[in-house]
């Protein structure tokens, strides 16, 4: 099976092609206003000459612009060409085998969100915490990363001091590492990872 993985949660943008359960290449899109179409062409660009029978789009959280026109590429690329399409939360790309590790990420106005992962596992699902509460949501022996280490670092380092690990961001290579390793991860008919539920 052909796999496209996309991931825009970021600004950091990137996409990887997996055949027959290996990440045969992989690319970070330099460069792209998130908000512009060129990410798509570079996207189809990078997978021509490829079929494609399924693509995995990173959920979130994230910049929500970003992560609904990959569900929308995804879902109209199906339509034409018969491909399913699943999900995965952005924060499994942080991930990595044999470390306990909360992702913690900034919902804005005082407050966080969590994903707890063991390993290649995620532990329930992201959840959102206020500051005040967020070392109660961490369990005492994991490490913690976060995609948004320009606005929320200091912070994190100030609460978790050595068990703070720095920033890493999602990338489209390491969602697909996760999912290969847990098939089950994927969601179909995937929407982006609502912090708050919509009106």
């Amino acid at each position: 099976m052909n796999t496209l993985v996309i991931d825009r949660s970021t600004l950091v943008q990137s996409a990887a092609f997996v055949a027959d359960g290996t990440v045969e290449n992989a690319v970070v899109l330099d460069g792209l206003d998130s908000r512009s179409g060129a990410w798509a062409a570079e996207v189809l660009g990078f997978a021509a000459g490829r079929r494609i029978d399924r693509i995995v789009v990173g959920t979130g959280p994230g910049s929500f612009a970003g992560i609904r026109s990959a569900l929308a590429f995804a879902q109209g690329y199906a339509i034409g060409s018969g491909a399913a399409v699943y999900g995965l939360t952005s924060a499994a790309a942080l991930a990595r085998e044999g470390e306990k590790l909360v992702v913690v990420g900034d919902s804005r106005r005082g407050r966080c969100w969590t994903a707890v992962f063991d390993g290649l596992s995620q532990k329930g699902d992201v959840v959102q915490t206020g500051e005040e509460s967020l070392r109660d949501a961490v369990p005492p022996d994991a490490k913690v990363v976060t995609p948004d280490a320009a606005r929320i670092g200091e912070k994190l380092k100030s609460v978790f001091g050595e068990r703070f690990a720095g920033g890493r961001i999602p990338l489209a290579v390491d969602l697909a590492r996760f999912f290969l390793a847990d098939p089950s991860a994927l969601v179909a008919e995937p929407l982006p990872v609502y912090l708050n539920k919509p009106c």
